[in-house]
């Protein structure tokens, strides 16, 4: 069963059918929002263990790897772009992910394929996970304390330029996008599995990996995990990039810096194109369950 793919000229207004999936998701959340609000809470106070976590390893060390240059601030930098990312993935991707397979068993599939829209943006995006936002507003307390330390730093102060005022939110979008074409890829796979239970799973192995600068895999045989998860499964440039433009300035001091930024530009391309190509095979192999 093929899906109907709308022309661009014909199909929908498709900014406005995103405000309108997140608006009913919204309401749908504020209907339990004693849920909504305990969600809430359970996803800020696995974030504050982070931090607290991360604080007492400090107390033993100046910086996460010898002569990286991640120190206290510019890592907590760091982590508040995972933030950003995870949580912009898990809000709007992350729950549609984890029910493409349950429309396939049960065969809402083939309503979604009727529908005058794009298939892909419809089980990408129907349903928003709006209590996974609440990392991103701690993402976004952290990255301001972090960068008040940085900015009065007496001795070497941050400079904020406006190169990295634009550059940093481009690189944040390219890396929800990598991260969301691993995820809707792996969500296609459950046409030709069935089922794919694993998600969670592998979406929290590959994560672990894009948490850490790339600084403390270039050594002995984790340069072989940096090679793999560079290049082959981009997911170390996802927070690395965009974290080194704000609390590491991209500039003449390492010069694999701007090309690893240019790769990350090529390699979101590259990720795109890649999961449409796999959603589309997919499609191709599904049975409607009426048949």
């Amino acid at each position: 069963m093929k899906s109907t793919m709308a022309e661009p000229n014909q199909g929908p207004h498709y900014g406005r059918v995103l405000l309108t999936f997140a608006r009913n998701s919204l309401v749908r959340d504020m209907t339990f929002r004693a849920n909504f609000l305990f969600q809430c809470i359970s996803s800020v106070s696995w974030t504050l263990m982070n931090v607290g976590f991360y604080l007492i390893i400090f107390q033993y060390t100046n910086s996460i790897g010898e002569g990286t240059g991640w120190h206290k601030h510019q890592f907590f930098l760091f982590l508040a772009t995972t933030w950003f990312i995870n949580s912009l993935v898990q809000a709007f991707f992350m729950p549609n992910a984890e029910e493409f397979s349950e429309l396939i068993r049960t065969g809402g599939l083939d309503f979604a394929l009727l529908k005058p829209i794009d298939t892909q943006f419809l089980v990408s995006f129907h349903k928003v996970d709006w209590s996974s936002l609440s990392n991103f507003a701690v993402g976004l307390v952290l990255a301001a304390i972090s960068l008040s330390y940085l900015i009065t730093d007496p001795v070497a102060p941050l400079q904020i330029t406006a190169t990295m005022v634009v550059l940093y939110p481009l690189f944040i979008l390219c890396g929800v996008a990598i991260m969301y074409s691993l995820m809707i890829s792996l969500s296609a796979t459950s046409i030709w599995l069935g089922r794919n239970q694993t998600l969670y799973n592998f979406w929290f192995y590959i994560t672990n990996f894009s948490r850490y600068p790339m600084e403390i895999y270039q050594n002995g045989w984790g340069w072989s995990l940096w090679g793999l998860f560079t290049f082959v499964i981009p997911v170390l440039v996802v927070v690395n990039v965009p974290a080194r433009i704000i609390a590491k300035p991209l500039d003449p001091r390492a010069a694999w810096e701007w090309p690893l930024a240019g790769f990350m530009l090529f390699a979101t391309v590259v990720c795109l194109v890649a999961s449409r190509w796999v959603f589309r095979k997919a499609l191709l192999s599904y049975r409607s369950a009426s048949s």
